[in-house]
């Protein structure tokens, strides 16, 4: 049977109009599964959708009509004073998100990162007693690692609890523990604090970098608050030592801020080291342009050639480099070994 011309175009157009309905229809979904990210949280129990942030929007966060008071109550520490107690140089391993998570792809992230920290776990049991260990426990997106009660947010590709038995089994070898994390740079945070983020020129909203992330303000109490939070949770957790990375303020002319930049990363590091380093805790930054702050504390330094150890060393001005500075390097080059070095835990 032969279909008439006439039908056939119909038929043509009325495809084609359907193709172009259904392309249009992907589109939006995939616009609102982006969009929808934005809600999800994750804990050990599953994830959900939490719409409680509705003023949210693709470009930042409106930062009017938002409570100017922190959302957490502003206590540093245990009243203890910076102590000078003689640090000792440091040479043993670190342990990053990439050691603790599953692929991206895996169907099952939780059974595969459990997996991999039980790997790790045979390993820590082999160490000396005593090997410093540098664990990351938290990310930019600000999702804990471990079982924290500073904020619910978790990684979907990490078992939590399987790293609170890591931790265990560091501190059962006595190692000496050393958390690192991002300190200004963490999305959930500053997407649940807006008035203690870095907001944009526009004055609307709180400025995103590259990544999608926000950044705290470190001239806010709040800001430096969480962080003492962290700390003393860490502490509690049996660690030695943390290590910010991210402490600074981008380098952009699209965000508002008062005052001079440095010298308010400078009072911060000082607020911090301050309120948490004590004689038996160190309180260090990661890639840190400033001088350190007076107290128990470490520079950290990452992306450094062999070569140029010694230089980097006269640079940083510290009295005591070979303690005071240490490198995170897969390199074995024995150079590094003239000061304190971290290399991945094998």
């Amino acid at each position: 049977m032969t279909i008439p011309y006439r039908t056939r175009q119909v038929c043509k157009r009325i495809f084609s109009v359907l193709l172009a309905l259904a392309l249009v229809a992907v589109f939006i979904l995939l616009c609102w599964l982006l969009w929808l990210d934005r809600f999800l949280v994750y804990t050990h129990d599953g994830v959900y959708l939490d719409f409680s942030q509705s003023s949210k929007l693709m470009s930042g966060l409106l930062s009017e009509n938002t409570p100017t008071h922190p959302t957490v109550p502003i206590h540093f520490g245990d009243g203890d004073e910076v102590q000078s107690g003689e640090l000792q140089k440091l040479n043993g391993f670190f342990i990053t998100e990439a050691d603790l998570a599953a692929s991206s792809t895996s169907r099952t992230p939780k059974a595969d990162s459990a997996a991999k920290i039980d790997a790790l776990i045979e390993k820590v049991k082999s160490l000396p007693a005593g090997t410093p260990v540098m664990l990351e426990v938290k990310n930019s997106k600000g999702r804990f690692f471990y079982s924290s009660t500073v904020s619910s947010q978790r990684s979907s590709l990490i078992d939590d609890q399987k790293v609170d038995e890591l931790i265990n089994a560091l501190n059962g070898q006595n190692c000496y523990l050393i958390a690192t994390l991002p300190a200004f740079r963490d999305y959930y945070f500053g997407l649940n604090n807006v008035p203690l983020g870095l907001h944009h020129t526009s004055g609307r909203y709180l400025w995103q970098d590259e990544g999608g992330c926000y950044w705290l303000n470190p001239k806010q109490q709040g800001a430096l608050t969480y962080l003492v939070q962290i700390i003393n949770e860490l502490k509690s957790k049996g660690f030695c030592e943390v290590v910010f990375s991210d402490f600074r303020i981008p380098d952009t002319n699209n965000i508002l801020f008062d005052g001079d930049r440095g010298e308010a990363i400078l009072s911060a590091a000082g607020t911090i080291v301050t309120a948490c380093a004590t004689d038996s805790f160190c309180v260090s930054f990661a890639d840190f342009a400033y001088p350190l702050p007076e107290g128990r504390t470490r520079l950290y330094a990452t992306g450094v050639n062999a070569g140029d150890c010694a230089t980097l060393a006269q640079q940083t001005g510290l009295s005591d480099p070979a303690v005071s500075l240490v490198f995170l390097t897969a390199s074995h080059d024995t150079r590094f070994d003239d000061y304190g070095v971290l290399r991945p835990i094998e």
